[in-house]
């Protein structure tokens, strides 16, 4: 019986189509990366003072210095308050300096701010400061639960409607609510907005890379992942230079629907997997399609093959059931998910810090960026030669030894603890692209895909978390760091119970992933057999 691989050997494994349909399904992750301006982007605490204007109506002619002086407390050092004024009052200016005013109270009309390093951000507009700053990490955990549920929902829909579809309408509503972000009057409305944009950016990066991958044969399957890591990297990298050049969100926000347009619009001649269509049963459709690759790789494509596998592949299988009924799989699949769940509490919480490392911002997001594309290069290479399970454990422990040394520098040292923070980031994105490629030889053909898009979800709770337990900051700034430092180190032991999957074919069968575990048992006890004759004989 044919496999879907023999045909693809057939047509070509990485051809000229291959090769083109990576690029248009990786270079809308260079764009999707600036949907994170609004939230990467911020001035948490940025320079200002209460709206005292109330106080011109006594005297229009007082300077800015007059003003502050007589209508907002000072703090201890002698600074002007950032979040109470005096309260006003209805006297006329010579009353007001001879008295003084002694009573204060919260700001009650806005706040004036100093535009030095941004002219708008989320945080000036929609006044997330003072009592109001913890709705910033409310604004970034919205975003991360919209892109949690856009996995959760996309996923199914892609197995029902397919790839093609799974990835065009996220892109579609990721383009509305990038618009209607950037319209935004007022926070709620802001928050709903992203939320489904997170939704469908969810949706897509889940199902772009499934539809690419499904289009590449087996020895080549790396390069789809790491294609579309490296792709989202240089996005991060970009976007500083995009926010070093426009300093207003807002404006931010229309340049990335602008260049979303563009995708949006090509996105529609993107083809359907063969191998889906060939699962529901649409043969014609899917040998149409086939045909067409053959040609543009230059390659034949012969019509027994396609016989052959028509009947394998309409086979029905609960997925769901699969995983959790083999206690090997099972095992797996736990381990998996504490890992990327584990993995993207600490990436996150990294990356929405980007703003408190003490070096210039722009600076530090640019080195995020630009330090992922050798991170997803590299892996290649290591995972060839060191293997997938000794890459991925180590990848692991030192990311989570990296993070917990931190916690030496945050006081005092910006430039080392930046340097940290980026070699953190680093081995971490490194260990993300690993678990990208592992998740697909450790599970079945008949579970792969729902082991992938579950553990997709664990990867977008871990997003989900990240803001939150940065705001456990409030009660001491190392309780993040030891939070997500732990997480990791703690997934990085239990994935010793992962086996080693290099050089062995991708299993299509929950009996295939057991036997390839029991022979790897019945090695070792053949190999400890043969040490203890030698030293019995000794």
């Amino acid at each position: 019986m044919a496999t879907f691989e023999n045909i693809l050997k057939n047509i070509g494994e990485f051809g000229v189509f291959q090769k083109l349909l990576i690029c248009a399904l990786s270079f809308p992750t260079i764009i999707l990366g600036f949907e994170f301006a609004c939230v990467f982007f911020v001035q948490s605490d940025p320079e200002r003072h209460c709206n005292t204007d109330w106080i011109l109506k006594a005297d229009t002619n007082l300077t800015w210095d007059e003003q502050l002086n007589l209508t907002v407390p000072r703090e201890h050092d002698g600074s002007f308050s950032r979040c109470r004024m005096f309260v006003p009052v209805d006297w006329d200016m010579g009353t007001i300096r001879e008295y003084g005013l002694n009573e204060t109270t919260v700001c009650q009309n806005g706040w004036v701010y100093s535009s030095s390093l941004y002219s708008a951000t989320i945080v000036t507009n929609f006044d997330l400061v003072c009592e109001r700053a913890n709705l910033l990490e409310v604004a970034q955990t919205v975003m991360m639960t919209g892109i949690l549920l856009g996995c959760l929902l996309f996923g199914p829909f892609a197995e029902s409607f397919g790839r093609k579809r799974a990835a065009q309408i996220p892109l579609v509503l990721v383009f509305i609510f990038t618009i209607t972000t950037a319209l935004c009057p007022n926070y709620p409305l802001y928050l709903v907005s992203q939320f489904l944009m997170g939704l469908g950016y969810g949706g897509f990066r889940l199902n772009g890379v499934t539809l690419a991958t499904e289009w590449i044969g087996t020895s080549r399957r790396s390069w789809g992942v790491c294609a579309t890591q490296i792709c989202g990297a240089v996005g991060q990298a970009v976007l500083a230079g995009l926010i070093y050049l426009v300093r207003d969100w807002r404006v931010a926000q229309l340049i990335t629907a602008a260049l979303l347009l563009v995708i949006v619009i090509y996105i529609w001649f993107v083809p359907e997997s063969a191998r889906w269509l060939l699962e529901r049963g649409r043969t014609e459709e899917a040998k149409e399609l086939l045909l067409k690759v053959a040609t543009i790789n230059k390659r034949q494509f012969s019509d027994a093959h396609l016989e052959k596998i028509a009947v394998k592949e309409t086979e029905k299988k609960n997925r769901f059931l699969i995983l959790i009924q083999s206690s090997v799989l099972r095992k797996y699949f736990l381990v998996i998910l504490l890992t990327w769940f584990s993995l993207n509490v600490a990436y996150y919480c990294i990356s929405f810090n980007v703003g408190k490392f003490g070096l210039d911002i722009f600076l530090t997001q640019f080195i995020f960026g630009l330090s992922e594309i050798p991170a997803h290069l590299l892996c290649i290479w290591q995972l060839e030669t060191l293997g997938r399970r000794v890459s991925f454990i180590a990848t692991l422990l030192i990311g989570g030894s990296v993070c917990m040394v931190m916690l030496a520098f945050k006081e005092g040292n910006p430039v080392a603890y930046t340097a940290l923070a980026t070699s953190a980031r680093f081995v971490i994105i490194w260990a993300v692209t690993i678990c990208n490629v592992y998740v697909q030889e450790l599970f079945p053909t008949s579970c792969r895909q729902t082991a992938s898009g579950l553990g997709s979800i664990a990867s977008r709770a871990g997003g989900l978390i990240a803001p939150l337990v940065n705001m456990l900051a409030m009660y001491h700034w190392s309780i993040p760091i030891i939070s997500f430092s732990g997480l990791t180190l703690l997934s990085g032991g239990f994935c010793f119970l992962l086996p080693e999957t290099r050089g062995i074919e991708l299993p299509d069968s929950v009996a295939e992933v057991e036997s390839n575990r029991n022979k790897k048992k019945t090695k070792k006890e053949n190999n400890s057999n043969i040490m203890h004759m030698k030293s019995s004989q000794l």
